[in-house]
């Protein structure tokens, strides 16, 4: 579930002050070592056991090739952690870096820009060399990728009296299926109030936060005013609530513990099922198309490199060891992620058919905002979502307008 957790949006807080700014590791004059045998640090902000043993196993195997060493850590908070040692000056080689953090730590220099040297370059879509790039720059690999659909309780769908026939396909049917499923403490819908999720509604009817390459701000458009009135129309019918109304966490929980018939989530939503609730029958499906047709978000890490790091070669051929199409394969399997790479998405879609409708949503997703200093604004529209059943959809979005021109104004 680490996706879902690194979906939710980063505050430039006191550990990253020293990321965001755009002074920070401009000395990226660090004494290379490119002979000998080298020793390099790695830090990952793990899923669990299953996510660590992995990346363990794959860093084990590149020593064994190259006779070099790794030590890779999981961090218990990988923003706070990795803010710490980047402002001590004393960073790791090799680290996770989010797409809500990316922009901040890019512009402060803090990141080694290796992607354009990648052999491998091509083999990544678009959306997510995009997701990374910095003025004009392939930054980092994207180590894996994650899209939303729509999951639905099977047990609950058949006593509803619900077949395959009545998969929602489309808004209206989305709110039938929900207002039947909704039955005493079962929500017919439960979706997380982040942009994250609901960001999926905006993309659905045409709409979206910026325009494509992020230069201009347009949340205060007619197609993203339409999407949160049709969400706030499911919130105050009671057909669709927050995890937190019904007690839980986060959509998967609240679908594993009977709360919700349906969840909009990730495809980190296939580990977390079969560990927790493995009794739970459910299907995933795609998310209904709005009207301007169909509309998921994705979302991605990738391998960052330190540019204080005395060992950019060695590191960048770690990181080529990482994204290998095999070893994405591999990883993805592990814990629950989908191949970032075109070549290593087609090998997994054969191998994990259960997880074919999340790759399917790769080839239209929408890629999270990365412009530096955009977190806080995302923050607060998170905040302001989370009221959405008694607030004015127009003003929530006009207010995200002025708050995210303000930044582009500003440079930060």
């Amino acid at each position: 579930m680490t996706v879902r957790r690194a979906a939710t949006a980063a505050v430039c807080g006191v550990f990253l002050l020293a990321g965001c700014s755009s002074g920070f590791g401009s000395d990226s004059s660090a004494k290379q070592e490119s002979t000998g045998k080298q020793h390099l640090t790695v830090m990952i902000g793990s899923s669990g056991d299953a996510e660590t043993n992995a990346v363990k196993a794959a860093a084990s195997a590149w020593e064994k090739k190259t006779g070099n060493t790794v030590t890779v850590t999981p961090a218990q908070n990988i923003d706070q952690q990795l803010g710490q040692a980047l402002a001590g000056g004393k960073p790791p080689d090799v680290f996770y870096v989010g797409s809500s953090v990316f922009a901040n730590y890019a512009k402060g220099n803090s990141l080694y820009a290796y992607g354009d040297k990648l052999p491998s370059k091509a083999d990544f879509s678009p959306a997510l060399r995009e997701s990374f790039s910095y003025n004009g720059k392939f930054v980092c690999a994207p180590k894996d990728s994650s899209t939303l659909a729509l999951a639905i309780n099977t047990d609950m769908w058949k006593k509803a009296g619900l077949t395959e026939a009545d998969y929602p396909t489309s808004w209206d049917d989305l709110e039938k299926t929900a207002t039947k499923l909704t039955k005493g403490k079962v929500s017919g819908l439960v979706v997380d109030s982040s942009y994250n999720e609901l960001g999926a509604f905006m993309r659905q009817a045409g709409g979206w936060v910026t325009n494509a390459d992020q230069s201009k701000v347009t949340a205060d458009s007619a197609a993203n005013v339409k999407a949160l009135t049709y969400v706030k129309k499911l919130l105050k019918a009671g057909v669709l609530k927050f995890p937190k109304q019904v007690d839980t966490g986060w959509g998967g929980e609240a679908l594993g513990t009977g709360k919700a018939a349906m969840t909009i989530e990730g495809n980190w939503l296939t580990g977390a099922m079969s560990t927790d609730y493995p009794k739970v029958g459910y299907k995933v499906v795609p998310l209904p198309q709005g009207p301007a047709g169909k509309g998921t978000l994705s979302f991605s890490t990738c391998w960052g490199i330190a540019n204080k790091s005395a060992h950019h070669e060695a590191a960048l051929s770690l990181v080529e060891a990482f994204t290998a199409a095999e070893q994405q394969v591999t990883f993805a399997k592990a814990y629950g992620v989908l191949p970032s790479r075109t070549s290593a998405l087609a090998t997994f879609e054969k191998e994990a058919p259960q997880d074919k409708v999340f790759a399917d949503g790769t080839t239209f997703a929408q890629g999270p905002v990365t412009l530096p200093g955009f977190t806080k604004v995302l923050t607060q529209f998170d905040s302001d979502l989370a009221g959405l059943a008694t607030a004015d959809p127009q003003k929530i979005l006009s207010d995200l307008q002025r708050n995210g021109e303000q930044v582009l104004a500003g440079g930060n």
